[in-house]
């Protein structure tokens, strides 16, 4: 059984239905329902147009639960409706997916689970063990997300912004459990951009596409976090680099600039340098200046002051660190590197603990608790 064909065929299977006049909620209880006959029957019987036995089979199941809920005529009229047997016109109705399930009306953590459901044709369960809750906690926040989409037209212009940052977040997440939601976000990415010729996605396929490819130089043996400066570079995938930099080179030649390309074009920097010492901090910098004119985000100024401070020295990053609120996540943390790095290693201690305790997760906990200890003993000895 080729799970990821399943999978792949999900969205447009349930385009049709929507299509057709189904409900969103239906048609997609009608299209899981199909999914979970094909795993039973495709193994000893497999089917010579696959899209087209899972349209048939998904709009058979919707039919049925009409049947129970609708008056005679009205059921004779869905029946008359069926499609002869045979090929599936293909039509790719996989970018309307898209924009439905970021709706604006949806929060953006259901707006997540939607599209790993809908288009990404994971289960309930395993969106759940992604996430790290109860699987009917995951059911009832794709159902609620369900019914806030039913009844909306699939035939209105979409917001590209708002799938971007879905998806970006689907990516954010990493993975856990059976699901790796890195590669998932750019299996979703990829799609999207066969499916529309739009710039930014393209930035966000290279950024997704050079941060994963330092994914295994991310972590030592013990699990621990290894900063970029120190990690072994002989780790990161060469292959991913050199598409997400060809990615990104095609899209910036279109001269229309956004967030995402920035940001790839940051990462880009990274991968490209042999060694940490060898960075070009001056035109990483000069990329969040262009960055911070397109989002005016205070996580880009920290980010932009860490540069500054490897570009021009640790004091004129400190400066610029002083510009933005010290309640800004890691801005502690930022502030520690830098007065380590100006020879303050009493301050910098102090810092890094204090950052500890704020950190965003255990794994960067752990790392910042080290440094803190690191640079005690240092000065102890």
């Amino acid at each position: 059984m080729d799970e990821a064909l399943l999978r792949s065929l999900t969205p447009s299977v349930l385009a049709v239905l929507v299509r057709r006049g189904a409900d969103f909620a239906a048609a997609e209880d009608a299209v899981q329902e199909a999914l979970i006959e094909a795993l039973r029957v495709w193994p000893a019987d497999p089917p010579r147009d696959p899209k087209g036995w899972l349209v048939t089979a998904a709009w058979r199941k919707f039919l049925d639960a009409t049947r129970a809920d609708t008056a005679r005529r009205r059921r004779e009229d869905r029946v008359d409706e069926e499609p002869a047997p045979g090929p599936t016109p293909s039509v790719d109705d996989t970018l309307q997916l898209y924009f439905l399930c970021a709706h604006p009306s949806l929060s953006p953590s259901s707006a997540v689970a939607l599209t790993l459901r809908a288009v990404g044709g994971l289960t309930t369960r395993q969106i759940a063990q992604a996430y790290l809750v109860p699987e009917a906690t995951m059911a009832q926040r794709i159902s609620r997300a369900k019914r806030t989409v039913s009844g909306v037209r699939l035939d209105r212009p979409g917001d590209v912004a708002t799938v971007l940052r879905v998806l970006y977040l689907v990516f954010n997440e990493g993975y856990s459990g059976d699901v790796d939601l890195a590669a998932e976000a750019i299996r979703l990415t990829r799609q999207l951009a066969a499916a529309i010729d739009h710039p930014e996605v393209s930035g966000l396929l290279a950024l997704m596409l050079l941060h994963d490819a330092r994914r295994a130089g991310r972590t030592a043996a013990d699990g621990s976090l290894v900063p970029l400066a120190e990690q072994d570079r002989s780790r990161w995938d060469t292959k991913a680099i050199a598409e997400g930099v060809g990615i990104l080179q095609a899209a910036l030649a279109r001269d229309r600039l956004g967030e995402f390309q920035a940001q790839a074009a940051i990462a880009a920097l990274h991968a490209d340098a042999p060694t940490a010492e060898e960075t070009d901090w001056v035109q990483i910098v000069e990329w969040y200046d262009e960055l911070a004119g397109l989002t005016d985000s205070p996580v880009v100024r920290l980010n932009r002051a860490v540069a500054i401070g490897e570009a021009d020295g640790p004091r004129a990053g400190l400066a610029a660190l002083a510009e933005l609120p010290d309640s800004l996540p890691r801005h502690t943390a930022a502030a520690a590197y830098l007065h380590e790095r100006d020879g303050d290693l009493a301050k910098a201690a102090r810092l890094y603990a204090e950052a500890a305790q704020k950190a965003l997760n255990l794994a960067e906990r752990d790392y910042l608790t080290r440094q803190a200890a690191r640079l005690n003993t240092s000065r102890r000895g």
